[in-house]
Protein backbone atom coordinates (compact mmCIF):
# COMPACT_ATOMS: atom_id res chain seq x y z
CA UNK A 1 0.00 0.00 0.00
CA UNK A 2 1.71 3.53 -1.07
CA UNK A 3 1.51 6.43 0.60
CA UNK A 4 0.74 10.34 -0.56
CA UNK A 5 2.49 13.37 1.03
CA UNK A 6 1.24 16.44 1.72
CA UNK A 7 4.30 18.97 1.30
CA UNK A 8 4.22 23.05 1.93
CA UNK A 9 5.00 25.07 -1.19
CA UNK A 10 6.22 27.93 0.92
CA UNK A 11 9.19 25.83 2.43
CA UNK A 12 9.29 22.35 0.56
CA UNK A 13 8.46 20.62 4.45
CA UNK A 14 6.52 17.51 4.60
CA UNK A 15 2.91 18.26 6.27
CA UNK A 16 1.99 15.00 6.70
CA UNK A 17 2.00 11.23 5.14
CA UNK A 18 -1.11 9.43 4.46
CA UNK A 19 -1.68 5.59 3.41
CA UNK A 20 -3.47 5.16 0.42
CA UNK A 21 -6.98 3.30 1.21
CA UNK A 22 -6.84 -0.49 0.93
CA UNK A 23 -9.19 -2.34 -1.42
CA UNK A 24 -11.32 -3.18 1.21
CA UNK A 25 -11.41 0.18 2.62
CA UNK A 26 -12.43 1.17 -0.28
CA UNK A 27 -15.01 -1.41 -1.08
CA UNK A 28 -16.21 0.04 2.61
CA UNK A 29 -16.60 3.47 1.62
CA UNK A 30 -18.08 2.90 -1.54
CA UNK A 31 -20.53 0.49 -0.05
CA UNK A 32 -21.69 2.94 2.44
CA UNK A 33 -22.43 5.80 0.39
CA UNK A 34 -24.51 3.90 -1.75
CA UNK A 35 -26.70 2.45 1.85
CA UNK A 36 -26.42 6.08 2.67
CA UNK A 37 -28.59 7.30 -0.72
CA UNK A 38 -31.60 5.41 0.45
CA UNK A 39 -32.18 7.01 2.90
CA UNK A 40 -30.24 10.56 2.19
CA UNK A 41 -32.40 11.14 -1.29
CA UNK A 42 -36.08 10.20 0.53
CA UNK A 43 -35.23 12.95 3.47
CA UNK A 44 -37.56 15.81 3.56
CA UNK A 45 -35.86 18.28 1.54
CA UNK A 46 -35.71 20.50 4.02
CA UNK A 47 -33.88 18.33 6.52
CA UNK A 48 -31.51 17.97 3.35
CA UNK A 49 -31.12 21.95 3.05
CA UNK A 50 -31.04 22.70 6.85
CA UNK A 51 -27.59 20.08 6.78
CA UNK A 52 -26.15 22.26 4.41
CA UNK A 53 -27.15 25.43 6.67
CA UNK A 54 -24.87 23.38 9.55
CA UNK A 55 -22.25 23.09 6.96
CA UNK A 56 -22.39 26.66 6.37
CA UNK A 57 -22.24 27.20 10.29
CA UNK A 58 -18.85 24.42 10.46
CA UNK A 59 -17.16 26.68 7.64
CA UNK A 60 -17.62 29.75 9.10
CA UNK A 61 -16.40 28.80 12.78
CA UNK A 62 -13.82 26.87 11.36
CA UNK A 63 -12.59 28.71 8.88
CA UNK A 64 -9.00 30.51 10.25
CA UNK A 65 -7.98 26.77 10.64
CA UNK A 66 -9.38 25.18 7.22
CA UNK A 67 -7.92 28.16 5.08
CA UNK A 68 -4.53 27.87 7.20
CA UNK A 69 -4.40 23.88 6.01
CA UNK A 70 -5.13 25.25 2.28
CA UNK A 71 -1.89 27.77 2.55
CA UNK A 72 0.19 24.99 4.24
CA UNK A 73 -1.20 22.68 1.51
CA UNK A 74 -0.81 24.64 -2.16
CA UNK A 75 0.42 27.77 -1.21
CA UNK A 76 -2.15 30.34 -2.25
CA UNK A 77 -2.16 33.67 0.51
CA UNK A 78 -3.90 33.40 3.49
CA UNK A 79 -6.20 36.01 2.56
CA UNK A 80 -7.18 34.07 -0.81
CA UNK A 81 -8.25 31.03 1.57
CA UNK A 82 -10.44 32.51 3.74
CA UNK A 83 -11.92 33.93 0.77
CA UNK A 84 -12.26 30.88 -0.60
CA UNK A 85 -13.67 29.05 2.99
CA UNK A 86 -16.53 31.87 2.87
CA UNK A 87 -17.03 31.58 -0.55
CA UNK A 88 -18.41 27.57 0.31
CA UNK A 89 -19.85 28.83 3.06
CA UNK A 90 -22.35 31.17 0.99
CA UNK A 91 -22.98 28.04 -2.03
CA UNK A 92 -24.57 26.33 1.02
CA UNK A 93 -26.41 29.18 2.05
CA UNK A 94 -27.55 29.50 -1.79
CA UNK A 95 -28.60 26.04 -2.71
CA UNK A 96 -30.22 25.36 0.96
CA UNK A 97 -32.34 28.67 -0.22
CA UNK A 98 -33.09 28.01 -3.39
CA UNK A 99 -33.04 24.19 -3.68
CA UNK A 100 -36.81 23.76 -3.42
CA UNK A 101 -37.71 25.85 -6.21
CA UNK A 102 -34.41 24.57 -8.28
CA UNK A 103 -36.47 20.73 -8.51
CA UNK A 104 -40.00 21.73 -7.79
CA UNK A 105 -42.11 19.21 -10.08
CA UNK A 106 -44.38 20.89 -12.69
CA UNK A 107 -47.75 19.66 -13.91
CA UNK A 108 -47.81 19.96 -17.49
CA UNK A 109 -51.16 20.10 -19.61
CA UNK A 110 -51.42 16.82 -21.65
CA UNK A 111 -53.95 14.64 -23.13
CA UNK A 112 -54.09 12.53 -19.55
CA UNK A 113 -56.20 13.79 -16.66
CA UNK A 114 -52.73 14.86 -14.80
CA UNK A 115 -50.06 14.84 -16.08
CA UNK A 116 -46.04 15.91 -15.16
CA UNK A 117 -42.44 15.54 -14.05
CA UNK A 118 -40.72 15.49 -11.04
CA UNK A 119 -36.53 15.44 -10.33
CA UNK A 120 -34.76 12.29 -8.87
CA UNK A 121 -30.97 12.36 -7.73
CA UNK A 122 -28.89 10.08 -10.01
CA UNK A 123 -27.41 8.68 -6.77
CA UNK A 124 -23.66 8.16 -5.71
CA UNK A 125 -21.31 10.82 -7.51
CA UNK A 126 -18.01 9.96 -8.09
CA UNK A 127 -15.73 13.47 -7.82
CA UNK A 128 -12.06 13.97 -8.85
CA UNK A 129 -11.34 17.30 -8.37
CA UNK A 130 -8.01 19.32 -8.55
CA UNK A 131 -5.73 21.34 -5.63
CA UNK A 132 -5.60 24.75 -6.94
CA UNK A 133 -9.00 25.64 -4.87
CA UNK A 134 -9.26 22.53 -2.74
CA UNK A 135 -12.37 23.34 -1.16
CA UNK A 136 -14.03 25.51 -3.29
CA UNK A 137 -14.21 23.03 -6.30
CA UNK A 138 -14.92 20.32 -4.45
CA UNK A 139 -18.29 21.93 -2.68
CA UNK A 140 -19.19 23.63 -6.26
CA UNK A 141 -20.20 20.70 -7.15
CA UNK A 142 -21.15 18.62 -3.96
CA UNK A 143 -23.07 21.06 -2.17
CA UNK A 144 -25.95 21.07 -4.99
CA UNK A 145 -25.57 17.24 -5.60
CA UNK A 146 -26.03 17.11 -1.82
CA UNK A 147 -28.79 19.19 -2.26
CA UNK A 148 -30.21 16.71 -4.88
CA UNK A 149 -30.28 14.21 -2.91
CA UNK A 150 -27.26 12.66 -4.52
CA UNK A 151 -24.35 11.13 -2.34
CA UNK A 152 -20.86 12.10 -2.98
CA UNK A 153 -17.65 10.48 -3.12
CA UNK A 154 -14.73 12.69 -3.41
CA UNK A 155 -11.27 11.69 -5.19
CA UNK A 156 -9.11 14.94 -4.46
CA UNK A 157 -6.09 15.46 -5.80
CA UNK A 158 -2.71 13.46 -4.31
CA UNK A 159 -1.06 16.92 -3.38
CA UNK A 160 -3.77 18.16 -0.83
CA UNK A 161 -5.02 15.05 1.02
CA UNK A 162 -4.89 16.99 4.58
CA UNK A 163 -8.12 19.55 2.60
CA UNK A 164 -9.58 16.24 1.69
CA UNK A 165 -9.86 14.47 4.83
CA UNK A 166 -10.79 17.95 6.53
CA UNK A 167 -13.55 18.32 3.58
CA UNK A 168 -15.23 14.99 5.01
CA UNK A 169 -14.25 15.99 9.15
CA UNK A 170 -16.43 19.25 8.28
CA UNK A 171 -19.91 17.40 6.66
CA UNK A 172 -19.49 14.45 9.70
CA UNK A 173 -19.20 17.53 11.99
CA UNK A 174 -22.63 19.55 10.45
CA UNK A 175 -24.24 16.28 11.51
CA UNK A 176 -24.75 14.83 8.00
CA UNK A 177 -25.21 10.41 7.75
CA UNK A 178 -22.15 8.94 7.59
CA UNK A 179 -21.55 8.55 3.92
CA UNK A 180 -23.44 10.83 2.60
CA UNK A 181 -20.28 12.69 2.03
CA UNK A 182 -16.72 10.96 1.99
CA UNK A 183 -13.31 11.20 0.70
CA UNK A 184 -10.86 8.51 -0.76
CA UNK A 185 -7.32 8.54 -0.24
CA UNK A 186 -6.56 7.00 -3.62
CA UNK A 187 -4.32 7.51 -6.41
CA UNK A 188 -5.83 8.33 -10.21
CA UNK A 189 -5.82 4.87 -11.55
CA UNK A 190 -7.48 3.36 -9.03
CA UNK A 191 -10.03 6.80 -9.17
CA UNK A 192 -10.62 5.70 -13.29
CA UNK A 193 -11.10 2.21 -12.28
CA UNK A 194 -13.83 2.95 -9.99
CA UNK A 195 -16.06 4.34 -12.80
CA UNK A 196 -17.44 1.48 -13.97
CA UNK A 197 -18.24 0.23 -10.60
CA UNK A 198 -21.89 -0.69 -10.50
CA UNK A 199 -22.42 1.77 -6.94
CA UNK A 200 -21.16 4.62 -9.18
CA UNK A 201 -23.61 6.56 -10.79
CA UNK A 202 -22.25 9.29 -12.29
CA UNK A 203 -18.54 11.54 -12.36
CA UNK A 204 -17.89 14.95 -11.94
CA UNK A 205 -14.37 16.07 -12.73
CA UNK A 206 -11.98 19.26 -12.86
CA UNK A 207 -8.74 19.16 -13.96
CA UNK A 208 -6.69 18.66 -17.52
CA UNK A 209 -8.40 18.40 -20.63
CA UNK A 210 -6.15 14.74 -21.32
CA UNK A 211 -7.31 13.52 -17.75
CA UNK A 212 -10.71 14.65 -18.51
CA UNK A 213 -11.11 12.58 -21.70
CA UNK A 214 -10.18 9.74 -20.42
CA UNK A 215 -12.60 9.97 -17.63
CA UNK A 216 -15.34 10.66 -19.94
CA UNK A 217 -14.11 7.96 -22.40
CA UNK A 218 -14.52 5.68 -19.16
CA UNK A 219 -17.97 7.21 -18.25
CA UNK A 220 -19.58 6.73 -21.60
CA UNK A 221 -18.12 3.05 -22.04
CA UNK A 222 -19.82 2.35 -18.77
CA UNK A 223 -23.38 4.39 -19.40
CA UNK A 224 -22.35 6.83 -16.48
CA UNK A 225 -23.60 10.67 -16.72
CA UNK A 226 -20.38 12.84 -16.60
CA UNK A 227 -19.71 16.74 -16.15
CA UNK A 228 -15.63 18.05 -17.36
CA UNK A 229 -14.32 21.40 -16.50
CA UNK A 230 -11.15 21.15 -18.26
CA UNK A 231 -9.37 24.56 -17.84
CA UNK A 232 -9.12 27.64 -20.19
CA UNK A 233 -7.22 30.53 -21.49
CA UNK A 234 -9.11 33.38 -21.15
CA UNK A 235 -8.83 36.44 -23.69
CA UNK A 236 -8.90 40.21 -21.65
CA UNK A 237 -9.92 42.36 -24.38
CA UNK A 238 -9.28 46.06 -23.64
CA UNK A 239 -10.82 47.93 -26.01
CA UNK A 240 -10.16 51.75 -26.63
CA UNK A 241 -12.67 53.44 -25.41
CA UNK A 242 -11.73 51.33 -21.87
CA UNK A 243 -11.35 53.02 -18.44
CA UNK A 244 -7.35 51.76 -18.67
CA UNK A 245 -6.68 52.57 -14.95
CA UNK A 246 -9.27 49.82 -13.96
CA UNK A 247 -8.75 47.58 -16.52
CA UNK A 248 -4.87 47.46 -15.79
CA UNK A 249 -5.61 47.13 -12.10
CA UNK A 250 -8.11 44.27 -12.65
CA UNK A 251 -6.41 42.52 -15.22
CA UNK A 252 -3.49 41.93 -13.02
CA UNK A 253 -5.03 40.65 -9.70
CA UNK A 254 -7.12 37.96 -11.95
CA UNK A 255 -3.98 37.16 -13.88
CA UNK A 256 -1.59 36.69 -10.52
CA UNK A 257 -4.51 35.36 -8.38
CA UNK A 258 -3.49 32.57 -6.79
CA UNK A 259 0.19 32.76 -8.39
CA UNK A 260 -2.15 32.53 -11.61
CA UNK A 261 -2.84 29.19 -11.14
CA UNK A 262 -6.77 29.06 -11.86
CA UNK A 263 -8.80 28.06 -14.51
CA UNK A 264 -10.24 31.22 -15.31
CA UNK A 265 -8.04 33.58 -14.81
CA UNK A 266 -7.24 35.88 -17.67
CA UNK A 267 -4.06 34.30 -19.44
CA UNK A 268 -3.82 36.55 -22.71
CA UNK A 269 -4.43 40.27 -22.86
CA UNK A 270 -5.14 41.37 -26.08
CA UNK A 271 -5.35 45.24 -25.66
CA UNK A 272 -6.53 47.90 -28.87
CA UNK A 273 -3.29 49.32 -30.16
CA UNK A 274 -4.40 52.91 -29.28
CA UNK A 275 -4.17 52.77 -25.68
CA UNK A 276 -1.74 49.67 -25.66
CA UNK A 277 0.80 51.49 -24.46
CA UNK A 278 -0.62 53.20 -21.05
CA UNK A 279 -2.56 49.50 -20.14
CA UNK A 280 1.41 48.14 -20.34
CA UNK A 281 2.79 50.49 -18.54
CA UNK A 282 0.44 50.33 -15.75
CA UNK A 283 0.13 46.64 -15.92
CA UNK A 284 3.72 46.61 -16.20
CA UNK A 285 3.95 49.03 -12.53
CA UNK A 286 1.34 47.60 -10.74
CA UNK A 287 3.14 43.76 -11.50
CA UNK A 288 6.62 45.23 -10.14
CA UNK A 289 4.64 46.33 -6.48
CA UNK A 290 3.21 43.10 -6.17
CA UNK A 291 4.78 41.38 -3.21
CA UNK A 292 5.44 37.93 -3.65
CA UNK A 293 6.66 35.68 -0.45
CA UNK A 294 5.03 33.89 2.72
CA UNK A 295 1.35 33.24 1.91
CA UNK A 296 0.52 33.25 5.48
CA UNK A 297 1.75 36.91 5.71
CA UNK A 298 -1.26 38.74 5.23
CA UNK A 299 0.54 41.22 3.54
CA UNK A 300 1.44 39.05 1.09
CA UNK A 301 -0.09 39.26 -2.48
CA UNK A 302 1.37 35.89 -4.15
CA UNK A 303 2.68 32.76 -2.33
CA UNK A 304 4.43 29.78 -4.06
CA UNK A 305 3.07 27.23 -7.27
CA UNK A 306 1.86 24.33 -6.14
CA UNK A 307 5.28 22.16 -6.71
CA UNK A 308 8.28 21.88 -8.46
CA UNK A 309 6.92 20.26 -11.74
CA UNK A 310 4.46 23.18 -12.00
CA UNK A 311 6.71 25.76 -11.69
CA UNK A 312 9.26 23.90 -14.49
CA UNK A 313 5.98 23.77 -16.50
CA UNK A 314 5.46 27.26 -16.63
CA UNK A 315 9.20 28.05 -16.55
CA UNK A 316 9.40 26.05 -19.94
CA UNK A 317 6.19 27.75 -21.57
CA UNK A 318 7.75 31.59 -20.74
CA UNK A 319 11.25 30.25 -21.65
CA UNK A 320 9.91 29.27 -25.20
CA UNK A 321 7.95 31.83 -25.64
CA UNK A 322 10.74 34.44 -25.30
CA UNK A 323 13.04 32.13 -27.65
CA UNK A 324 10.55 32.94 -30.27
CA UNK A 325 11.23 36.54 -30.26
CA UNK A 326 9.09 37.72 -27.27
CA UNK A 327 10.26 41.10 -25.52
CA UNK A 328 10.69 40.87 -21.79
CA UNK A 329 8.86 43.69 -20.19
CA UNK A 330 9.18 41.84 -16.16
CA UNK A 331 11.58 39.52 -16.18
CA UNK A 332 10.18 36.86 -13.86
CA UNK A 333 11.15 33.28 -13.02
CA UNK A 334 12.14 30.82 -10.36
CA UNK A 335 14.09 32.37 -7.42
CA UNK A 336 16.49 30.51 -5.37
CA UNK A 337 16.31 28.98 -1.99
CA UNK A 338 13.36 26.84 -0.42
CA UNK A 339 9.69 27.08 -1.93
CA UNK A 340 8.31 26.51 -5.44
CA UNK A 341 8.50 30.68 -5.91
CA UNK A 342 8.26 32.37 -9.34
CA UNK A 343 7.85 35.98 -9.63
CA UNK A 344 5.60 37.05 -12.18
CA UNK A 345 6.83 37.52 -15.83
CA UNK A 346 5.36 40.25 -18.61
CA UNK A 347 5.93 39.59 -22.17
CA UNK A 348 4.87 41.36 -25.33
CA UNK A 349 5.35 41.12 -29.21
CA UNK A 350 4.52 38.02 -29.05
CA UNK A 351 4.60 35.43 -32.07
CA UNK A 352 1.70 33.68 -32.61
CA UNK A 353 1.50 29.92 -31.55
CA UNK A 354 3.69 30.84 -29.03
CA UNK A 355 3.16 28.66 -25.69
CA UNK A 356 1.68 31.71 -23.69
CA UNK A 357 -0.86 32.21 -26.23
CA UNK A 358 -1.36 28.33 -27.56
CA UNK A 359 -1.56 26.29 -24.43
CA UNK A 360 -3.46 26.85 -21.06
CA UNK A 361 -0.73 28.86 -18.87
CA UNK A 362 -1.37 27.68 -15.04
CA UNK A 363 1.17 30.13 -13.26
CA UNK A 364 2.22 34.11 -12.69
CA UNK A 365 3.04 34.86 -16.90
CA UNK A 366 1.11 37.83 -18.65
CA UNK A 367 1.21 38.25 -22.41
CA UNK A 368 0.22 41.34 -23.73
CA UNK A 369 -1.16 41.12 -27.72
CA UNK A 370 -2.44 44.05 -29.56
CA UNK A 371 -4.90 44.60 -31.85
CA UNK A 372 -6.58 47.48 -34.50
CA UNK A 373 -10.31 46.17 -35.06
CA UNK A 374 -13.02 44.27 -33.38
CA UNK A 375 -12.71 41.62 -35.60
CA UNK A 376 -9.22 41.30 -35.12
CA UNK A 377 -9.64 40.99 -31.22
CA UNK A 378 -12.72 38.84 -31.38
CA UNK A 379 -9.72 36.26 -33.64
CA UNK A 380 -7.38 36.39 -31.44
CA UNK A 381 -10.07 35.60 -28.23
CA UNK A 382 -11.40 32.81 -30.39
CA UNK A 383 -7.68 31.12 -31.55
CA UNK A 384 -7.58 28.34 -28.78
CA UNK A 385 -9.30 25.19 -27.74
CA UNK A 386 -10.62 26.61 -24.69
CA UNK A 387 -13.42 28.64 -24.34
CA UNK A 388 -14.19 29.24 -20.21
CA UNK A 389 -14.02 32.63 -19.78
CA UNK A 390 -13.37 36.24 -21.18
CA UNK A 391 -13.49 39.99 -19.96
CA UNK A 392 -14.40 42.37 -22.32
CA UNK A 393 -13.63 46.23 -21.41
CA UNK A 394 -15.38 49.08 -22.93
CA UNK A 395 -17.00 52.33 -21.34
CA UNK A 396 -19.84 51.56 -23.80
CA UNK A 397 -21.85 48.25 -22.18
CA UNK A 398 -23.84 47.94 -25.03
CA UNK A 399 -20.79 47.46 -27.16
CA UNK A 400 -19.17 44.84 -25.24
CA UNK A 401 -22.05 42.99 -24.87
CA UNK A 402 -22.93 43.44 -28.50
CA UNK A 403 -19.16 42.13 -28.75
CA UNK A 404 -19.68 39.34 -26.20
CA UNK A 405 -21.88 37.43 -28.74
CA UNK A 406 -19.41 36.63 -31.07
CA UNK A 407 -16.45 35.25 -28.15
CA UNK A 408 -16.32 31.81 -27.96
CA UNK A 409 -16.70 31.10 -23.86
CA UNK A 410 -19.26 30.02 -21.50
CA UNK A 411 -18.38 33.15 -19.43
CA UNK A 412 -18.78 36.57 -19.90
CA UNK A 413 -17.78 39.66 -17.90
CA UNK A 414 -17.96 42.95 -19.04
CA UNK A 415 -15.43 45.65 -17.08
CA UNK A 416 -14.23 43.18 -14.71
CA UNK A 417 -13.03 39.72 -14.25
CA UNK A 418 -14.08 36.42 -14.33
CA UNK A 419 -15.31 34.82 -10.98
CA UNK A 420 -17.34 31.70 -10.67
CA UNK A 421 -20.96 32.69 -8.42
CA UNK A 422 -23.51 30.40 -7.14
CA UNK A 423 -26.10 32.43 -9.04
CA UNK A 424 -25.08 31.36 -12.52
CA UNK A 425 -24.12 28.59 -14.13
CA UNK A 426 -20.19 27.68 -14.18
CA UNK A 427 -19.22 25.70 -17.46
CA UNK A 428 -17.14 26.45 -21.08
CA UNK A 429 -17.23 25.91 -24.77
CA UNK A 430 -15.01 24.03 -26.75
CA UNK A 431 -12.49 21.73 -24.90
CA UNK A 432 -13.17 23.58 -21.76
CA UNK A 433 -15.49 21.11 -20.85
CA UNK A 434 -18.75 19.22 -20.74
CA UNK A 435 -21.80 20.52 -18.53
CA UNK A 436 -22.43 23.22 -16.18
CA UNK A 437 -22.04 23.52 -12.60
CA UNK A 438 -23.42 25.74 -10.38
CA UNK A 439 -27.05 27.98 -10.14
CA UNK A 440 -30.47 25.51 -10.93
CA UNK A 441 -28.98 24.21 -14.14
CA UNK A 442 -25.41 22.98 -12.58
CA UNK A 443 -27.76 20.72 -10.11
CA UNK A 444 -29.73 19.63 -12.70
CA UNK A 445 -27.11 17.54 -13.98
CA UNK A 446 -27.37 15.37 -11.00
CA UNK A 447 -30.55 15.15 -10.90
CA UNK A 448 -33.22 12.90 -13.55
CA UNK A 449 -36.20 13.77 -14.98
CA UNK A 450 -38.94 10.74 -14.48
CA UNK A 451 -42.80 12.18 -16.64
CA UNK A 452 -45.65 10.82 -15.11
CA UNK A 453 -49.57 10.22 -16.47
CA UNK A 454 -52.45 9.85 -14.91
CA UNK A 455 -55.71 8.91 -16.81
Amino acid sequence: MGKISSINPATEEINAEFDLYSNDMIEAKIRKSKEAFKDWRNADLVDRTFSLECVAEVLRNRKDELATTITKEMGKTITESLAEINKCAWACDYFAKNADNFIASEFVETDAETSGYIYEPVGTVLSIMPWNFPFWQALRFGIPALAGGNTVLLKHASNVPMCALEIEKVFTEAGLPEGVYSTLLVDGPTASSLISKDEINAVSFTGSRSAGEKVAEAAGRNMKKFVLELGGSDPFIVLEDADIKKAAKTAVASRFLNAGQSCIAAKRFIVNEEVAEEFTDRFVEITLDLKVGDPMDTSTDMGPLVSANQRETIEKQAKDTVKLGANVLVEGGATEGDGFFYMPTVVNNIKEGAPVLREETFGPVAPIVTFKTEEEATYIANSTEFGLGASIWSEERERAMRMSRYIESGIIAINNFVASDPRLPFGGFKKSGVGRELYKIGMLEFMTAKSMKVY
